[in-house]
């Protein structure tokens, strides 16, 4: 008895499409728990990054040499590589300095894309597994009680003990479904402001960099 009353039981004797819906909802929890830990450390090595880089951009160094010793990290790493890139490579070629802060803030803009992309990966799965997953258990729970009903009314005196079991397997749908939901929105929610807060952090790295730029080539150009 306490076999089949047990939710191991209860799983293994539901209906097939309710089975179909459990699994669903498994595979969905286990690939959110994945991305929940991948962006959890990819935010925090992001933010580590952004106060590393910050802490030797604004240290005095010259340009140049930071340029030089930087690797492609995402983040501000990246951004000034690909700005400072184009800035020096327009610059060599002897662009007049309207068309050399154009160029390096084409460049830095297209990098800030890319990043916001890389903020933004795995969001939109989490956001369906939290939107969709209470509805998909909804659905194997109406469906079990439906089969439930259907099975109570073939049988000639109907009693709660003949009645429970079904109701019991269809509302486990339900609760598989709110555990694949929960941790998906309340991750979402958590790393969309981590993702807002770099990106603005990034935006304001974009404007100050571009304001440097813009003394160094209009310095030059009137030196010149």
């Amino acid at each position: 008895m306490q076999e089949q009353i047990s939710v191991w039981g209860l799983i293994v004797d539901a209906s097939f499409l309710v089975q179909l819906v459990m699994i669903i909802l498994l595979a969905a929890s286990v690939i959110s728990w994945y991305l929940i830990f991948q962006r959890s450390a990819y935010f925090k090595q992001a933010k580590s990054d952004q106060a590393i880089f910050e802490e030797r951009f604004w240290s005095g160094m010259d340009l140049g040499r930071l340029y030089r010793e930087s690797e492609n990290t995402p983040g501000l790493e990246f951004i000034f590589k690909a700005g400072f890139k184009e800035f020096n490579r327009l610059r060599q070629n002897n662009m007049d300095a309207d068309a050399i802060m154009e160029g390096a803030q084409r460049a830095m803009r297209v990098a800030l894309s890319r990043e916001a992309d890389r903020l933004d990966a795995s969001l939109p799965f989490l956001a369906t597994v939290g939107s969709t997953s209470p509805y998909v258990g909804l659905f194997g729970t109406v469906w079990g009680v439906m089969n439930s009903f259907l099975g109570l009314a073939q049988e000639q005196q109907a009693t709660l003990a003949t009645v429970a079991p079904g109701i019991s397997e269809a509302l486990i749908a339900t609760a598989m479904g709110l555990f694949a939901a929960i941790p998906a929105v309340v991750a979402y929610n958590r790393f969309s402001a981590s993702s807002d807060r770099l990106y603005s952090a990034y935006e304001t790295f974009v404007d100050e960099f571009s304001s440097i730029l813009h003394r160094n080539v209009y310095a030059t150009e009137s030196a010149e």
